[in-house]
Parts: C-alpha cells; structure tokens; sequence
C-alpha cells in the first residue's frame, strides 16, 4: 500500500481501536500497518507510530 493510504489506515485503526499501531516500510516501495505490540520486524523498518493515549 502507499504511504498516504499506510498513515491513513494507522491512525484509523489507532483511534478506533484504541491500540498502539506502527507503520513499516515493507519492501520496494510498499508500507504496512499493523499493531506494535505485534510488530517483530526489524526497528530500523518503523516510520511511525500511532499511539492513541498520547495528545
């Protein structure tokens, strides 16, 4: 998915949910999103992340 669709569907799913969520870069141009606490990629693939609780 696209950068702008991955911060996007992030925060959406961060507010909604009420979970922290990350954004990575996955490979070739491509982004995903996908809860912190279950993200095991490789730190340095993070761009962002979402955490709800914080203003």
């Amino acid at each position: 998915m696209s950068q702008a669709l991955a911060f996007a569907n992030g925060w959406n799913l961060a507010t909604t949910l009420m979970v922290c969520v990350v954004v990575f870069h996955a490979d070739a141009g491509n982004f995903g999103v996908m809860l912190a606490a279950e993200y095991d990629g490789d730190p340095a693939a993070v761009i962002h992340e979402f955490d709800p609780f914080q203003p």
